[in-house]
């Protein structure tokens, strides 16, 4: 049943002589379905669904002012640039004709690359280099700056003759006017030395171009003491600032590169505890976000003073968030996981790991072909899905929505899959989330889930069709020796037994450093373990996660007993110790230890079967090869449609 609604959060709200229809905006992101820095119609169809559902103002990000504010993949928006404002109109009256309020945010990267190469040095305030980069970028000179300035004025003009109802200038996440905000970065002797000059300059440009329409500002608690724009600054400089050029309101976030967009150790929104302190020190309008999922962490903000909340991952999980925030059916909201997936890696644009409804340019839907394990059927009639991982579960919810009579079987105990063994490990309780969500799915849509059983071919013969996502099982990788000897898998389901009598952990990795051997080494730290050593055939640790995870996982790491051994493996055991063998040279050493645990190969679960006469009969997901979740939902509802393609 949907919970009801929330009277703040459904509010509609006056900004800058616009009226929102709630207090829900979809902040700052970009799908980067753009070509030659112009945005794609593939772009203005991502925001238009967006709009449709219902988020009150939208903030389109990923907008450069300037030339050596672009990456050589030209996929950020190239705002400067008056030949594409019709491409850019596309993209504001996709917001618009939605009923959206359409706010282009402008940035300029600064000393920033983004981990990617340029065609331009990189500046900044001073030459004082970025903790994410190798070296200092150039420092701009007074005239330099000036045309930064006029580089924002240009850009903003266009974006509102495009069609968008005003603009928000990213001050936050370390770019180049965080920089100058920046007491550290900031270390000037001209006039903008003084940490609010450039941007005020840059707020009284763009206010000869358009006037009193909506201007915002957007600022990041950076992390650190000594970090130069904490919030003991930025409650400093924002009265300051509004007192000096006006602007219509401000969005306060956290982090910089790598650690802004968190990951799903982040449980609750970081600002949460600071919107009382932030609503005494600005008096105009103030937006946060960061972290928000919950009704009751939105309301919570709504009524320690904020006056909107954002969020980005969420809606890009589930466009209609803010639909089904306000209706107070947050039950039926496809979570965002925090993985940093899909949504962070842009191949060749953005995606998202749980909503296969999203999918690259020219595609209605993230490409997906189930297996058919027969051929066509002639039989109609029910359905069997074989297995409630979240393949399974998210076949079984689409073919139900089609009226289809469908029944899952799932050999555990509890629904899940690998999902739910993912979300067993510390810091990765996002996965329970969409767990949660597809089980309360089949509940709600009144799915019959028959839990620990695996159904024979007799006892399937009564179903038309039948749809196996069966998952995938750890191989045991066979190391000889006397001490006691873990999958990753079976380690994630006892460790809190195991540790404390075998506190010394061993983790063998199998080299390609994703989340099977992380998740063994921070579930071992959780339980208590007093020291956790990593042993890699490959050349480092973590080395599959990306940037963002990685950063992130290293930072929680600090100050751990963690050691890692690169390229090396172990060739065998004995009572308190491992033995290693360099995988170059062959050399061998040995380290203490009390228990080993294993990340094997992850190998296909697919049951043997014989089809009855007419049956038709689909695989999805791991029991088809071992992938992502991101695999596995968009193949489970490829096999959903295809199932209900045919007459039942």
């Amino acid at each position: 049943m949907p919970t009801r609604t929330s009277p703040a959060l459904a509010t509609p709200f006056t900004l800058g002589g616009r009226t929102l229809r709630n207090r829900l905006v979809a902040t700052a992101h970009a799908t980067a379905a753009v070509a030659d820095g112009a945005p794609t119609e593939a772009d203005a169809a991502y925001w238009r669904r967006l709009a449709r559902g219902g988020a009150a103002m939208v903030i389109t990000g990923g907008t450069a002012v300037a030339p050596e504010s672009t990456l050589p993949q030209r996929y950020l928006t190239e705002a400067w640039r008056p030949e594409i404002k019709d491409a850019v109109r596309r993209r504001a009256e996709a917001i618009t004709d939605s009923g959206a309020v359409a706010i282009a945010q402008l940035v300029h990267l600064g000393r920033e690359t983004l981990g990617a190469g340029t065609y331009y040095a990189p500046v900044s305030a001073a030459a004082v280099r970025s903790p994410r980069e190798a070296t200092a970028p150039h420092a701009l000179s007074g005239d330099e700056v000036r045309r930064v300035v006029d580089a924002f004025r240009v850009s903003a003009a266009n974006s509102v003759q495009a069609g968008f109802h005003g603009v928000e200038l990213h001050a936050g996440h370390g770019y180049l006017l965080a920089q100058f905000l920046s007491r550290v970065n900031n270390t000037r002797d001209d006039e903008y030395g003084d940490r609010i000059a450039l941007l005020a300059q840059v707020i009284d440009a763009i206010r000869t171009e358009i006037g009193q329409l909506p201007l915002g500002v957007r600022v990041s608690v950076e992390p650190g003491e000594n970090s130069g724009l904490g919030l003991d600054d930025l409650i400093e400089l924002l009265p300051r600032l509004n007192s000096a050029a006006p602007f219509t309101y401000v969005n306060v976030t956290t982090g910089v590169r790598n650690t802004y967009v968190p990951g799903m150790a982040t449980t609750r929104p970081p600002l949460l505890e600071a919107v009382a302190r932030l609503r005494t020190a600005v008096a105009l309008p103030l937006l946060v976000s960061q972290g928000f999922r919950s009704a009751v962490d939105i309301e919570r903000a709504l009524d320690s003073g904020a006056d909107l909340v954002g969020m980005a991952r969420p809606f890009i999980a589930d466009p209609d968030f803010a639909r089904k925030m306000v209706a107070g059916d947050e039950r039926s909201i496809r979570p965002c996981t925090g993985c940093n997936e899909g949504c962070r890696t842009f191949e060749p644009t953005g995606s998202c790991s749980v909503n296969p409804e999203l999918g690259p340019p020219g595609a209605t839907a993230r490409p997906a072909v189930p297996l058919r394990l027969t051929g066509p059927g002639t039989r109609s009639g029910p359905v069997a899905v074989v297995g409630a991982g979240p393949a399974g579960m998210e076949c079984a919810m689409v073919l139900a929505r089609t009226g289809s009579e469908v029944v899952v079987f799932e050999r555990a105990r509890e629904a899940g899959g690998q999902a739910r063994l993912a979300g067993l490990a510390a810091h990765r309780s996002g996965w329970r989330a969409l767990v949660d969500y597809q089980r309360n799915q089949l509940a709600d849509l009144g799915i019959r889930v028959v839990l620990g059983m695996s159904p024979t071919s007799a006892e399937l013969a009564e179903y038309a069709q039948i749809v196996f996502a069966t998952g995938a099982e750890e191989a045991v990788v066979a190391v000889p020796g006397e001490l006691p000897t873990l999958t990753s898998t079976d380690f994630l389901t006892r460790c809190a037994d195991v540790v404390p009598s075998a506190p010394r952990v061993a983790v063998l990795d199998d080299g390609f450093g994703w989340w099977q051997g992380i998740s063994a080494v921070e579930s071992a730290l959780a339980a208590g373990a007093r020291e956790v050593t990593v042993i890699t055939p490959g050349n480092g640790f973590a080395t599959g996660l990306s940037p963002e995870n990685r950063t992130q996982l290293m930072n929680r790491l600090a100050g751990a007993p963690l050691r890692v051994v690169a390229m090396n493996t172990v060739s065998a055991t004995t009572a308190g110790e491992v033995h290693l063998r360099n995988v170059m040279d062959g050399h061998e050493t040995r380290l203490a230890a009390d228990v080993l645990v294993t990340v094997g190969e992850r190998r296909p679960r697919r049951p043997d079967f014989t089809p009855a006469d007419g049956q038709t009969v689909h695989a999805v997901g791991d029991c088809v090869v071992p992938r992502r979740i991101a695999h596995a939902v968009a193949e489970g509802r490829a096999a959903a449609e295809a199932v209900a393609a045919r007459p039942l």
